[in-house]
């Protein structure tokens, strides 16, 4: 049995990727801040705020598998109302947060045959959006650490990022409150739909998988075409 981690497996894409690879039998440690989640066979959850917390005790085994750091935030404003100090927040939450864990993480993943992680970009990094300021430009330094690491941790570490476009998510709850909203946000996208937590929890569960043993450092689009097609 390997052992997983998933930072942020409490609600969305995180949770539907805990209860992927939990159903597969593999032990699944995860964290949640204020969504408690209902016991789940094969997952133990942590209470922890990444932002405040210490890595909590006995969340991190002493070998890992695959390590997941999934928390973000869509906060969509024009950039002339946005105060310089809300991107720095923004940047502990999506990037110092994933560097706190996979600096505590890092021994326990050097144990493991052939050790994986994978971290969370955004389509507005590839394509730019009005509003998106804030999120492009946290998320483009997830890509960038995403290729920077697994140059550095090749041979033994691989290192992935995923690019989602809008996903019904409690994340996306605002973008996606009215029948309206999902019909104008899903006719924008190439395959008219929008995105499942399953469908992303997927990519990132292959990307864990030995099947995918000879990928690192690529930053995959999972956004229904929205980033290479336009119809």
């Amino acid at each position: 049995m390997k052992n997983f981690v998933i930072i942020g497996g409490s609600s969305g894409i995180g949770k539907a990727l805990v209860k992927q690879m939990a159903s597969t039998e593999q032990q699944v440690y995860a964290t949640y801040n204020q969504t408690v989640v209902d016991e789940i066979q094969h997952a133990t959850y942590f209470k922890y705020d990444v932002l405040k917390d210490e890595v909590p005790t006995g969340l991190l085994p002493d070998v890992i598998d695959g390590l997941v750091y999934c928390p973000g935030s869509i906060d969509l404003k024009p950039f002339s109302h946005i105060q310089p100090e809300a991107f720095l927040d923004d940047y502990k939450l999506q990037l110092v947060g994933a560097i706190k864990i996979i600096q505590a993480a890092l021994p326990s993943l050097k144990k493991a045959d052939r050790p994986a992680i994978v971290l969370f970009s955004t389509v507005a990094v590839k394509t730019g959006f009005p509003f998106h300021s804030k999120v492009a430009s946290s998320k483009g330094a997830v890509e960038g650490i995403t290729r920077a690491l697994a140059a550095e941790f090749a041979p033994k570490i691989r290192v992935n990022c995923i690019a989602p476009s809008i996903t019904d998510t409690p994340l996306a709850s605002s973008l996606l409150s009215t029948d309206e909203k999902k019909e104008s946000n899903a006719n924008r996208h190439p395959l008219k739909s929008i995105g499942a937590a399953d469908d992303i929890a997927s990519m990132a569960s292959y990307l864990l998988d030995e099947k995918s043993k000879w990928i690192t450092g690529q930053v995959f689009s999972v956004d229904g075409g929205m980033s290479t097609i336009k119809i």
